[in-house]
C-alpha cells in the first residue's frame, strides 16, 4: 500500500468526523442523564417514591453523568482494540484450519489415486488373463495352420520335383 498525503488527510478527516459524532453522542447522553436526574429529583420532591430497582438505576445514571466524553471514548477505543486483537486471532486460527484442511485433502487425493490405480489393476487382471488365454489359443491355431500350409508347400514341391524327374510318356 502506498501512503500518500492525500490518503492521510482523508483518513484524518474521517477520524475527526467520527470523533465529532462520538463527542456529540456523549454530550447528548450527558444531557439525557442530567435531565433524567432532574426528573428523579422532582419526583422525590413530589413525594413519589421509586422502587429500589429504579433508585439503583438512577444512581448508575447519576454516576455515568459524572464521566467526561473523552473517558467514554477511551473506554470505547479499548473495546475496539480488544475486538481487533480477537479478530487477528480468529484470522490466524482460520488460516491454520485452512492449512490443515489442505493437508488432509492432499493426503485424501493421494490415497484415492493409489486406490484407483490398485482397483484398475484388479479390474484389468481378469481381462488380461482372458486375453492371454485367448491369445495362446489363437497362437496355437495359427501355428497349426502355418504348419499345415508349410507341409502343403513341401508336398507341392515334392510333387513338382517328382513330376519333373519322371519321364514324359
Amino acid at each position: 500500500m502506498s501512503c500518500t498525503i492525500e490518503k492521510i488527510l482523508t483518513d484524518a478527516k474521517t477520524l475527526l468526523d467520527r470523533l465529532r459524532e462520538h463527542d456529540a453522542a456523549a454530550e447528548s447522553l450527558v444531557d439525557q442523564s442530567a435531565a433524567l436526574h432532574r426528573r428523579v429529583a422532582a419526583m422525590r420532591e413530589a413525594g413519589t417514591a421509586l422502587p429500589e430497582q429504579y433508585q439503583e438505576e438512577a444512581s448508575d445514571v447519576k454516576e455515568m453523568s459524572k464521566y467526561k466524553p473523552h473517558i467514554l471514548l477511551s473506554q470505547e477505543n479499548t473495546q475496539i482494540r480488544d475486538l481487533q486483537q480477537e479478530n487477528k486471532e480468529l484470522w490466524v486460527s482460520l488460516e491454520e484450519h485452512q492449512d490443515a484442511l489442505e493437508l488432509i485433502m492432499s493426503k485424501y487425493r493421494k490415497q484415492m489415486l493409489q486406490f484407483m490405480v490398485a482397483r484398475k489393476a484388479v479390474d484389468a487382471e481378469p481381462v488380461l488373463k482372458a486375453h492371454q488365454t485367448h491369445s495362446a489359443l489363437e497362437n496355437k491355431e495359427l501355428r497349426e495352420l502355418l504348419s499345415i500350409s508349410s507341409e502343403s508347400l513341401q508336398v507341392q514341391k515334392e510333387n513338382s520335383v517328382d513330376s519333373a524327374s519322371q519321364p514324359i510318356k
